[in-house]
């Protein structure tokens, strides 16, 4: 055998193998969906959920009122009339109906829209979900995981009213990448599990949440 032929040969095999690698890794993600679960340190975590209310606010720093109805999501801007939207990374925020029912528990007063979320969730471990994750959340609207909760530089009139503030630890924020409309009871789902990055959030924010206890 020729050298030419042997690492013809040897060129054959690596590109078989990475095919192979690939199709392992494609058909294992697959398997995560077909399952409606998420495999990993939280194997509990379900790829699906429900919207539970709709959130928004004129002013940031206050409680959200619960919106009867559907709320417009516009592209890369967030929830139409809210005072969160616009052209930064933390455009639209969900927040799971579990947190609040801890904060419940620990005899808060509080319901949707008091942590000052967009979206309230339910059966969908968000805390789970990975930067870069996309939700489908109705019909239309695309969302990808920009942020895990937040730094707080000042209490808020939220933490006075409500005796605490949650949303710092519990609080998940989106970019959104396709516009419509949400409304209670609309399905959430996991269309892409991200890969702990996202291109729409700054380093700066990253380094901020690494060092900034919560």
């Amino acid at each position: 055998m020729t050298l030419e032929n042997k690492e013809g040969r040897q060129d054959d095999a690596f590109e078989a193998c990475n095919a192979e690698a690939t199709a392992h890794k494609a058909s294992e993600q697959l398997n995560v969906f077909d399952k409606g679960r998420m495999e990993g340190p939280d194997a509990d975590s379900t790829t699906h959920g429900t919207v539970r209310a709709v959130c928004v606010s004129k002013r940031k720093g206050t409680r959200k009122t619960v919106v009867d109805g559907p709320v417009t999501i516009e592209a890369h801007h967030g929830v139409a009339e809210d005072a969160h939207a616009g052209d930064w990374h933390r455009q639209v925020s969900l927040l799971a109906w579990e947190s609040i029912e801890k904060a419940r528990a620990r005899g808060l007063d509080v319901k949707e829209g008091d942590f000052a979320e967009n979206i309230t969730t339910e059966d969908i471990n968000l805390m789970a979900l990975p930067l870069g994750t996309q939700l489908k959340i109705g019909d239309d609207v695309l969302l990808e995981l920009s942020q895990q909760g937040k730094v707080c530089h000042k209490k808020c009139a939220i933490f006075y009213l409500a005796g605490d503030c949650i949303f710092p630890r519990e609080g998940i924020f989106f970019v959104a990448l396709t516009g419509g409309k949400v409304k209670a009871g609309d399905s959430i789902d996991v269309v892409k599990l991200g890969d702990g990055t996202c291109e729409y959030t700054p380093q700066e924010a990253l380094d901020e949440l690494a060092n900034t206890p919560r």
